[in-house]
């Protein structure tokens, strides 16, 4: 049985140039759920971005032509994205030209026109929450799935979607110039409560091998907003104790890769799908940072033994990187340019692609 959980899973992070029941609110016992098949081989492949919705401004056209190109070649099952999905207001209401502008229009590519399923971010809630969450858009595009928080089961993993605007108290006590759309989550404390027992039920009830959580906010990360205190305090608990193996997100505009100490929760950052912060990163204990990058330019590896993690594929600007589930542990870097292959032990990637500047190879 312990074999079953190498079986691969194609996980794929863009970052700038890493049956559906809707629900307004996570005030039920038990969160929605959709179903995912795998393909005849077991396998399951998919792109994530997050931050992306700049009416095609920002290199947001320049991803979804790689996206495209890359999801043709993976032949991806759906998108995932991280919230942050129409700036800088989210939606203004249901016939916010936005929805087409930034989404409909510019991921046109065939091998896309798969389910996206979406969590909210902060700049969403900004806007008409109401309009991103109601089927109505469906209508307009059959691919957008979007809700506050829901499951989606492919086989051998679970995927939870977690809500993570509502934790973060700075937009309560000090919002600013900001109106944020509050319908649906006030009262607070009875929100936030009644999400973390659906979270830990959902997570407990999983009789996945690979469980995958996916948020707006970070939990840990070396980008300009750095770790989520609210989300370390309250979410991430519920991670450690449900054998969590990865938590996805966005909102710091960068590409990152980080592991824990203390656990087997892997951490991710894919939040620039239209626009990067360069050089903006913080201090990270160095046991933890595996990889980050925040722009072509700017890209810092760690390698050393890692606790075993499902594939991801990450990229910024022009830049690619792929993995997937693998029992075999190393990594094979090529650069054409340099013609010089360079070989690393114990890492967990498979593929490392580099668009028009350099290819690199990574082979398990």
């Amino acid at each position: 049985m312990a074999a079953l959980k190498y079986k691969p899973i194609h996980i794929i992070f863009y970052v700038f140039s890493l049956i559906f029941t809707f629900s307004a609110n996570s005030s039920k016992a038990e969160l929605p759920r959709l179903l995912q098949p795998a393909k005849p081989d077991g396998t399951l492949s998919f792109l994530a971005i997050g931050d992306w919705g700049r009416r095609g401004s920002y290199n947001q056209s320049d991803v979804a032509l790689q996206m495209g190109e890359i999801g043709q070649k993976l032949d991806i099952d759906f998108v995932i994205s991280t919230g942050d999905n129409f700036y800088d207001n989210g939606l203004l209401g249901l016939h916010d030209p936005a929805f087409q502008d930034s989404f409909t229009n510019i991921y046109t590519a065939a091998s896309l026109q798969k389910p996206w399923y979406t969590v909210l971010g902060n700049h969403d809630y900004r806007g008409d929450v109401g309009a991103q969450l109601s089927p109505m858009l469906r209508a307009l595009d059959n691919r957008w799935v979007c809700m506050r928080s829901f499951v989606v089961s492919a086989d051998i993993v679970d995927f939870l979607f977690v809500d993570t605007t509502p934790f973060v108290d700075k937009y309560f006590v000090q919002p600013n110039k900001h109106v944020y759309d509050w319908r649906g989550v006030l009262p607070r404390q009875t929100y936030l409560n009644n999400l973390l027992k659906e979270v830990d039920m959902a997570l407990r009830e999983s009789t996945a091998k690979w469980k995958i959580v996916i948020g707006h906010h970070t939990i840990k990360s070396a980008g300009h907003h750095g770790n989520t205190m609210e989300l370390e305090t309250q979410l991430l608990p519920i991670l450690h104790e449900n054998d969590v193996d990865l938590y996805l997100n966005g909102h710091d505009h960068c590409l990152e890769h980080i592991s824990s100490v203390d656990s087997k929760v892997q951490f991710m950052t894919s939040g620039g799908g239209s626009k990067a912060w360069k050089g903006d990163v913080n201090y990270l204990d160095p046991e933890e940072m595996r990889f980050t990058m925040t722009d072509k330019d700017s890209c810092r590896f760690t390698f050393r033994k890692p606790n075993c993690v499902p594939s991801f594929m990450m990229f910024l600007d022009t830049f690619c990187i792929t993995g997937r589930l693998t029992r075999r542990r190393f990594i094979l870097l090529h650069n054409p340019n340099l013609n010089r292959d360079v070989l690393f032990m114990n890492y967990d990637v498979i593929s490392i692609s580099c668009f028009d500047k350099f290819y690199f190879q990574i082979t398990l």
